[in-house]
Protein backbone atom coordinates (compact mmCIF):
# COMPACT_ATOMS: atom_id res chain seq x y z
CA UNK A 1 0.00 0.00 0.00
CA UNK A 2 1.24 3.49 -0.81
CA UNK A 3 1.59 6.10 1.89
CA UNK A 4 -1.26 8.37 0.63
CA UNK A 5 -3.63 5.38 0.54
CA UNK A 6 -2.70 4.41 4.09
CA UNK A 7 -3.19 7.99 5.28
CA UNK A 8 -6.62 8.16 3.61
CA UNK A 9 -7.67 4.91 5.23
CA UNK A 10 -6.48 6.15 8.60
CA UNK A 11 -8.40 9.43 8.15
CA UNK A 12 -11.56 7.53 7.20
CA UNK A 13 -11.20 5.30 10.24
CA UNK A 14 -10.84 8.35 12.48
CA UNK A 15 -13.84 10.06 10.87
CA UNK A 16 -15.97 6.98 11.46
CA UNK A 17 -15.20 7.16 15.18
CA UNK A 18 -16.27 10.79 15.58
CA UNK A 19 -19.63 11.72 17.11
CA UNK A 20 -22.05 13.75 14.92
CA UNK A 21 -21.09 17.28 15.97
CA UNK A 22 -17.37 16.57 15.73
CA UNK A 23 -17.92 14.92 12.34
CA UNK A 24 -19.50 18.12 11.01
CA UNK A 25 -16.53 20.16 12.25
CA UNK A 26 -14.10 17.68 10.73
CA UNK A 27 -15.84 17.84 7.35
CA UNK A 28 -15.83 21.66 7.46
CA UNK A 29 -12.12 21.54 8.24
CA UNK A 30 -11.48 19.15 5.33
CA UNK A 31 -13.50 21.38 2.99
CA UNK A 32 -11.41 24.34 4.11
CA UNK A 33 -8.20 22.43 3.40
CA UNK A 34 -9.52 21.36 0.01
CA UNK A 35 -10.43 24.95 -0.87
CA UNK A 36 -6.93 26.12 0.13
CA UNK A 37 -5.37 23.41 -2.04
CA UNK A 38 -7.41 24.54 -5.05
CA UNK A 39 -6.39 28.16 -4.47
CA UNK A 40 -2.70 27.20 -4.27
CA UNK A 41 -3.04 25.17 -7.46
CA UNK A 42 -4.77 28.04 -9.26
CA UNK A 43 -2.11 30.49 -8.08
CA UNK A 44 0.70 28.23 -9.35
CA UNK A 45 -1.10 27.83 -12.70
CA UNK A 46 -1.56 31.59 -12.95
CA UNK A 47 2.10 32.22 -12.11
CA UNK A 48 3.20 29.67 -14.72
CA UNK A 49 1.00 31.31 -17.35
CA UNK A 50 2.36 34.76 -16.42
CA UNK A 51 5.91 33.45 -16.89
CA UNK A 52 5.01 32.05 -20.31
CA UNK A 53 3.41 35.34 -21.35
CA UNK A 54 6.39 37.38 -20.16
CA UNK A 55 8.71 35.16 -22.21
CA UNK A 56 6.58 35.82 -25.30
CA UNK A 57 6.54 39.57 -24.59
CA UNK A 58 10.32 39.71 -24.15
CA UNK A 59 11.18 37.53 -27.17
CA UNK A 60 13.45 39.34 -29.62
CA UNK A 61 15.63 38.51 -32.58
CA UNK A 62 19.04 37.09 -31.77
CA UNK A 63 21.95 39.49 -32.19
CA UNK A 64 22.96 37.66 -35.39
CA UNK A 65 19.46 37.95 -36.82
CA UNK A 66 19.29 41.63 -35.86
CA UNK A 67 22.63 42.30 -37.56
CA UNK A 68 21.47 40.53 -40.72
CA UNK A 69 18.18 42.44 -40.69
CA UNK A 70 20.07 45.74 -40.31
CA UNK A 71 22.31 44.78 -43.23
CA UNK A 72 19.34 43.86 -45.41
CA UNK A 73 17.54 47.11 -44.55
CA UNK A 74 20.66 49.08 -45.47
CA UNK A 75 20.98 47.21 -48.76
CA UNK A 76 17.30 47.92 -49.49
CA UNK A 77 17.62 51.62 -48.67
CA UNK A 78 20.66 52.03 -50.94
CA UNK A 79 19.02 50.05 -53.73
CA UNK A 80 21.83 47.51 -53.74
CA UNK A 81 19.73 44.56 -52.54
CA UNK A 82 19.72 41.35 -54.57
CA UNK A 83 16.56 39.34 -55.16
CA UNK A 84 17.73 36.68 -52.69
CA UNK A 85 18.42 39.33 -50.06
CA UNK A 86 15.04 40.91 -50.76
CA UNK A 87 13.31 37.58 -50.15
CA UNK A 88 15.26 37.18 -46.91
CA UNK A 89 14.24 40.70 -45.87
CA UNK A 90 10.59 39.84 -46.51
CA UNK A 91 11.01 36.71 -44.40
CA UNK A 92 12.32 38.82 -41.52
CA UNK A 93 9.45 41.30 -41.89
CA UNK A 94 6.93 38.46 -41.73
CA UNK A 95 8.65 36.92 -38.69
CA UNK A 96 8.71 40.27 -36.86
CA UNK A 97 5.05 40.96 -37.65
CA UNK A 98 4.13 37.52 -36.29
CA UNK A 99 6.15 38.09 -33.11
CA UNK A 100 4.56 41.54 -32.67
CA UNK A 101 1.08 40.01 -32.95
CA UNK A 102 1.97 37.29 -30.42
CA UNK A 103 3.47 39.95 -28.14
CA UNK A 104 0.30 42.04 -28.30
CA UNK A 105 -1.89 39.02 -27.52
CA UNK A 106 0.37 38.07 -24.61
CA UNK A 107 0.27 41.61 -23.21
CA UNK A 108 -3.53 41.71 -23.39
CA UNK A 109 -3.82 38.36 -21.61
CA UNK A 110 -1.27 39.34 -18.97
CA UNK A 111 -3.12 42.60 -18.31
CA UNK A 112 -6.32 40.60 -17.80
CA UNK A 113 -4.62 38.11 -15.45
CA UNK A 114 -3.07 40.90 -13.40
CA UNK A 115 -6.18 43.07 -13.54
CA UNK A 116 -4.25 46.11 -14.75
CA UNK A 117 -4.63 48.53 -17.63
CA UNK A 118 -2.84 47.44 -20.79
CA UNK A 119 -0.95 50.74 -20.93
CA UNK A 120 0.80 49.86 -17.67
CA UNK A 121 2.23 46.70 -19.25
CA UNK A 122 3.15 48.52 -22.42
CA UNK A 123 5.14 51.01 -20.35
CA UNK A 124 6.72 48.16 -18.37
CA UNK A 125 7.78 45.90 -21.23
CA UNK A 126 8.25 47.91 -24.39
CA UNK A 127 11.38 49.99 -24.86
CA UNK A 128 10.78 53.73 -25.02
CA UNK A 129 13.28 54.23 -27.82
CA UNK A 130 11.27 52.54 -30.56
Amino acid sequence: MTAPTEIRQRAIALLEQLPGESLVKAVEFLESLSHQAVQVSETKTSETRETELIQIIQRRLSSEQQEQLNYLRQQHETGEITETEHQELLMYVEMIEKQDAERAEAMIELAQIRGVDLQILINEFLPTNL
